[in-house]
């Protein structure tokens, strides 16, 4: 059954702080699309909409956490990280302190809106601060243990979280070690690095790779700090070319994760899929990952014109 990560979000919050009186969520107004609604209803007296100032709220966050409450503080993933990225760096990294900064409409696939609400720096600008723990899980069962997972973690986190609907590959009964890359196909050769709803992409993309005897392993990333070095350094030993996929830009997201492992560890070529130094336009969700070539075919594409070179 296909939901949208925001939704798991919400799902795994509300359980969270029933199960964790000291639990305290804030949301800048965007309560019905960060889905921490949910976590209202059932703990209305630890539930604060700050209205639109994600500064003040990552604030209020720190006095909170500071004073022994984990906290949860939502928006769009546009204002919940570069409208108070100072905010994030001094008053809750700097101090190691226990908030989970969850943005929800991550990417260009939060559509219409447009570019003024298309998050495609938000892992870049996180990775960039110091103790400060990024993920981007692909599906609702995914997103649902990360979510558990650092609620008994007492340091600074950043999720990434999508608009729509996706596709699962895991249930409730998987086993996840959150920090290490899951291999979610074997294939040769190929092995493509993915993160967030570009998973679903490069695993729909398999079954015609596969007809044409070029079927990459596709390794699913969730945990991109601290990035599970050791996993991705034998995917890397193991395959002859290496390509990475997120609906972000290639700029300081995932795939320059890979090639920083690559540089230090194994060097190899690596080709970037996402979004390419750019602003994005609007439109809809599946016109924008056509026109900027982060569908199934266009990594069809990629992985074809690998094996001509060869």
């Amino acid at each position: 059954m296909a939901k949208a990560t925001r939704e798991a979000y919400g799902e795994q919050l509300q359980q969270l702080v029933q199960e964790n009186e000291k639990i305290v969520v804030l949301d800048a107004d965007l309560s019905g699309s960060t889905k921490t609604a949910m976590a209202k209803k059932v703990a209305p007296e630890r539930f604060f909409n700050i209205g639109i100032a994600e500064e003040n709220m990552i604030g209020v966050a720190a006095g909170l956490a500071a004073s022994g409450h984990p906290v949860f503080a939502s928006s769009f993933a546009m204002f919940a990280t570069g409208r108070c990225w100072e905010q994030i760096r001094n008053s809750i990294a700097y101090p190691e302190l226990n908030v989970k900064i969850c943005g929800s409409h991550g990417g260009i696939s939060v559509g219409e809106d447009g570019v003024s609400h298309q998050a495609t720096e938000d892992l870049a600008i996180m990775r960039a601060i110091p103790q400060m723990r990024v993920f981007c899980p692909c599906d609702e069962w995914e997103t649902k243990a990360i979510i558990k997972h650092i609620a008994n973690d007492d340091k600074p986190c950043y999720v990434r979280l999508g608009r729509s609907a996706v596709e699962n590959f895991f249930d409730e009964n998987t086993k996840f070690e959150v920090g290490k890359i899951n291999i979610l196909n074997r294939g040769k050769k190929v092995a493509i690095f993915a993160t967030g709803l570009m998973v679903q992409e490069c695993m729909r993309a398999v079954p015609a790779l596969k007809e044409l005897d070029m079927e990459p392993t596709v390794v699913d990333v969730s945990c991109i700090k601290p990035l599970d070095e050791d996993g991705v350094v034998e995917v890397l030993k193991q395959h002859d070319y290496i390509i990475t996929a997120e609906e972000h830009s290639v700029v300081g997201g995932l795939g320059s994760a890979i090639c920083e492992v690559a540089c230090k560890k194994h060097p190899i070529q690596v080709r970037r899929i996402g979004i390419q130094d750019e602003f994005a336009q609007s439109g809809s969700y599946k016109e924008l990952l056509k026109a900027y070539k982060l569908t199934d075919d266009a990594i069809v594409e990629v992985v074809k014109e690998y094996y001509q070179s060869l």
